[in-house]
């Protein structure tokens, strides 16, 4: 690829094995339906999204030598994402995301990010003495990157000038992203479950939580909560907006696709309310199963 990027996915790029079923389940189901084997991650994902919406992304991440590595580099190829800066190990093998979803959401997933974990700061290096330095624009960061590494990036002064976009890739993984509460132009993308494990208490509702996180330091605070109204404020004020209402046919991958949707959005020029509206419908496209995907 020639084309210059105008962001960088930072996080987790990797192969989605997902089965889903249309029958709701519970632990022990075993019931028919479909498995597919698809590039993923939370880095690529939003990166997928933010092509299909018009952007130029490329990737920083971990990705293998290996046999499965070699696809998955193809499939970036093919799908507009630029892999070229990549950290490409000879000795780590190509991550991987297993989930099952029912028709009654998701029943359970396992992600292996180990060779994103123990890449740790290679996968910088672009930016920091190769072809990336001194970039200060748009990045897209997951959560799946080591509680170090998160803080490294937080406080480097290589990063303090971007506009920084922030997901914490699950609830599991949410905390990880405290370091950003400070940094000075960051943007944290989170579930209302998740908002709580970053503050240490509960919220009822996305504007609640939206603005505990700024009270608390962070530059702005996008919050959503499934089919309930979600939120973005910031210091000059907060934004609640109502989600489309649909038939969910999928999870894995939703809250990337509002993410992609609401930068992009943004980067046309859109206001809060309907840079918000934009990513909601997006997201409801995307779980209905009518999406790029």
């Amino acid at each position: 690829m020639t084309k210059q990027p105008d962001i960088l996915c930072i996080g987790a790029v990797l192969w989605d094995i997902i089965g889903r079923a249309t029958a709701h389940m519970r632990v022990g189901s075993d019931v028919p339906g479909r498995i597919t084997r698809i590039p993923g991650g939370v880095a690529m994902n939003i990166a997928m999204a933010l092509k299909a919406y018009g952007m130029t992304p490329a990737v920083l991440a971990a990705i293998g030598q290996d046999e499965e590595g070699e696809e998955l580099v193809r499939a970036c190829a093919r799908l507009g994402v630029d892999a070229s800066h990549a950290y490409r190990s000879e000795d780590l093998p190509t991550d991987i995301y297993m989930a099952v979803e029912g028709g009654n959401g998701l029943i359970a997933a396992i992600a292996d990010a180990h060779s994103l974990e123990a890449a740790g700061d290679k996968i910088l290096r672009p930016l920091l003495d190769g072809g990336l330095k001194g970039w200060d624009g748009l990045v897209a960061l997951d959560g799946n990157l080591t509680v170090a590494l998160l803080e490294q990036i937080a406080h480097a002064p290589e990063f303090a000038a971007t506009d920084l976009r922030v997901a914490p890739a699950s609830p599991g993984k949410a905390e990880r992203l405290s370091p950003f509460l400070k940094h000075p132009q960051a943007t944290i993308y989170v579930n209302l479950e998740e908002a709580g494990l970053i503050l240490h208490r509960p919220f009822k509702t996305s504007p609640d939580a939206a603005e505990a996180l700024i009270a608390d330091g962070l530059y702005r605070a996008v919050v959503t909560d499934g089919p309930n109204p979600a939120s973005v404020a910031s210091q000059s004020g907060t934004t609640t907006l109502h989600p489309p209402e649909v038939l969910v046919t999928r999870i894995t991958g939703a809250g990337d696709t509002f993410m992609a949707a609401h930068i992009a959005a943004e980067a046309r020029g859109l206001e809060s309310e309907p840079a918000l509206q934009s990513a909601l419908d997006a997201a409801a496209t995307y779980i209905s199963g009518e999406s790029y995907q």
